[in-house]
């Protein structure tokens, strides 16, 4: 039994996105804490993480933003925390986490220091003055958080190209998985609704760098063409400097482009209402909401960009098309409200495709096998091949 520290950024991702994790390594008897910020925790955080067998262990950490002194104190705080916990493995995922969690554990003295690469986020994203900015500042100090780390582990193979490329990390240090993977019993295939109009739908945080605004001009012009067909909008708002204004989506609404659904509990009743899944993001690691899409049985339109790209084999089951490009967008969603019967025709390979590739219980079996130890550094790419068949 060892004692595991799972670490990130967004306390509700830890049941969202990790909860089958934490569940399978409580199950093989490992004792569980799952840190993550105070802020925007549920109010039945605690009881929710011991339900998969694990403790939550609030932390003051800024999601977004930079503040020296405000991050300076978190990163005592987070060293002081590794102390007391005494834990034999750190994993830590999204960039704050990764950053800071990683230096504390190595200053705690923590024993084996793991890094989640799940996205690169806004720094990333982008060729803004802002941005490249943000990417000469935080790359020095990821060089040195990866360099405390025994593993890091990709979620797709051009995150891991660039790290390396950019000396952020040495290759033999890196691991790749499937993503997060989609729990296919509790995502269940869902026929979609049958006819005409056609519904598209979009769940992510309302950032830009998911593609909302793409979607939203992509949503005017089949509005135009089209008549009746629906689009729809779910996610939270997010404080992130590309975050999409609430009164901007308050007009998409009122002009009838969007419709907007609001942060969803429970995303399943929304993708068994929509006929198509749409994700025009600039950037990801594997993106979960996909993932859920496509074990629903939805056929898929995304951006020919990293993460998303794995997500679908163009003219299988879905799309590609450029990111930035409303106007690709909408005539990928032109054309299947002229040709309806490619929704369930997609869809069902979106679901033969989520079961090949993306198991939740697959994904954890590689991820168990890295938290562990019990892989071979220098072998790690051969375990996942074996495991899922990788490249």
């Amino acid at each position: 039994m060892a004692r595991i520290v799972l670490f990130g950024g967004y306390a509700p991702s830890l049941c969202n996105f990790r909860g089958a994790l934490l569940r399978d390594l409580a199950r093989r008897g490992h004792q569980i804490f799952a840190v993550a910020p105070l802020q925007e925790a549920p109010g039945d955080m605690p009881e929710r993480i011991a339900s998969l067998g694990a403790r939550y262990v609030p932390v003051s950490l800024a999601r977004t933003g930079m503040n020296p002194l405000e991050d300076q104190k978190s990163f005592r705080e987070l060293t002081n925390l590794f102390r007391s916990l005494s834990p034999d493995v750190l994993l830590s995922y999204t960039l704050k986490p990764v950053l800071y969690g990683s230096l504390a554990a190595r200053r705690a003295g923590v024993p084996r220091i793991l890094a989640l690469i799940t996205g690169l986020g806004y720094s990333f994203s982008g060729t803004s003055w802002k941005q490249n900015l943000l990417r000469l500042g935080l790359n020095p100090l990821l060089r040195r958080s990866l360099k405390a780390c025994e593993a890091v582990i990709f979620q797709n193979p051009d995150d891991r190209k660039l790290f390396v490329e950019q000396r952020l990390v040495e290759r033999e240090k890196t691991f790749r998985v499937w993503g997060s993977g989609v729990d296919l019993d509790h995502f269940a295939y869902v026929p979609p609704p049958e006819g005409l109009p056609l519904s598209f739908l979009l769940i992510a945080r309302l950032l830009r760098e998911k593609g909302i605004r793409e979607y939203a001009g992509a949503a005017e012009r089949i509005g135009k063409r089209y008549p009746g067909t629906r689009c729809f909008l779910a996610g939270p708002f997010d404080p992130n400097p590309g975050g999409i204004p609430k009164e901007q989506i308050e007009a998409w609404c009122s002009r009838g482009i969007l419709n907007y659904l609001g942060s969803l509990e429970d995303v399943r009743p929304a993708l068994a209402a929509s006929s198509v899944y749409v994700l025009p993001s600039y950037r990801e690691g594997t993106p979960r909401s996909s993932l859920e899409a496509m074990a629903t049985g939805r056929p898929l339109i995304t951006t020919d960009v990293p993460g998303c790209r794995e997500t679908l084999q163009d003219g299988y089951n879905g799309y590609l098309v450029p990111s930035h490009d409303e106007e690709a967008l909408a005539e990928k969603m032109a054309l299947f409200c002229e040709k309806p019967a490619l929704v369930p025709l997609l869809g069902k390979r979106s679901r033969l495709l989520a079961e090949e590739r993306f198991c939740v219980h697959k994904v954890n079996a590689s991820m168990i096998g890295i938290i562990e130890g019990g892989l071979s550094w220098s072998n790690g790419d051969a375990f996942l091949e074996r495991e899922h068949g990788m490249n």
